[in-house]
């Protein structure tokens, strides 16, 4: 525990130097003002917490602490952390609930969220709790796709089911689920297409593979996963309306986190699409992913 939160904690360094240490800075002061509500709100719509959310978590914050009567800015700042820890908390479930022989997972996301990079460092997850652990390389579109799959598998130490490029999606996933069945396989992750030439057909694409496997293991995939880049904040909610109406998203991978100034995106993915968080990648070595706590990204984003 002690590991996972510091090196969250470390991702979290440019956020905390930026917004979230600037939102620290507003309950120094010996009263909390009208300017503390009003500037509180401007930081966290900036934060990318998203202006529906930053206005009801205000709203609701403000209503506790009139509440209260006399309350020191110190307390008002521990009440805020209180209620961003409630607001993920609220959707969040354990990841892979549910004991199965094997567990099919559906990763999705825009190419260039750091989709494949997660898929390398989730099957390393998975290899080190003891899994054997198999990829699909089902985003055929790109042939540097197929590529980059198969270099996280030698890297991780994992085999991959690939096809030629341009070949069906729904026939590398029926070949790599009858292959796990052989092999006894606890974990197949599959890449998907992350752009086709319209948004249509890539979530009809998308759609056709979730019921390919839906067709050969029960109540597969277990898992779909959207990979948002949390340095494109409101631009990657809109994302994960998308993907959540075609394919049913389970949770979230949040990538990049160690990048960005912003890290306000992860309360609107919980408060506006009822998505639960389930790992952030916290750094770019292939351990830096890390389960999601609720509490240590809200302890991390306010450590002083």
């Amino acid at each position: 525990m002690l590991g996972r939160v510091k090196g969250l904690s470390d991702s979290l360094t440019k956020t905390r130097r930026s917004f979230f240490g600037r939102i620290a800075g507003l309950f120094v002061e010996e009263q909390i003002t009208e300017d503390t509500w009003e500037d509180l709100e401007t930081l966290l719509i900036q934060a990318d917490v998203g202006a529906a959310t930053t206005m009801d978590l205000v709203d609701s914050l403000r209503e506790k602490v009139e509440g209260k009567g006399r309350v020191t800015p110190s307390e008002v700042e521990e009440m805020l952390k209180e209620s961003l820890i409630e607001m993920l908390k609220s959707v969040q479930r354990p990841y892979l609930e549910g004991n199965r022989t094997l567990q099919v997972i559906l990763v999705v996301g825009v190419n260039g969220s750091g989709k494949t990079t997660s898929i390398g460092k989730l099957a390393k997850y998975h290899r080190d709790r003891g899994d054997k652990v198999l990829l699909a390389a089902a985003d055929t579109f790109r042939a540097a796709a197929i590529d980059q799959i198969q270099i996280w598998g030698n890297r991780v130490g994992v085999d991959v089911i690939a096809h030629q490029p341009n070949a069906d999606p729904g026939a590398v996933i029926y070949d790599a689920i009858q292959a796990s069945q052989a092999r006894d396989v606890d974990v197949l992750i599959i890449d998907t297409a992350g752009r086709l030439h319209n948004k249509y057909n890539l979530m009809q694409e998308l759609s056709k593979v979730a019921s390919v496997a839906a067709k050969q293991v029960h109540r597969a995939p277990h898992e779909t996963l959207l990979v948002l880049d949390a340095t494109t904040g409101q631009n990657a909610l809109a994302q994960a309306k998308n993907f959540t109406k075609m394919v049913g998203v389970s949770g979230v991978i949040l990538a990049k986190l160690d990048s960005t100034a912003k890290g306000g995106m992860a309360f609107a993915v919980a408060q506006e699409l009822g998505l639960p968080i389930l790992f952030v990648a916290t750094g770019e070595t292939i351990d830096d992913l890390a389960e999601f706590d609720a509490r240590a990204f809200v302890e991390a984003l306010f450590a002083k």
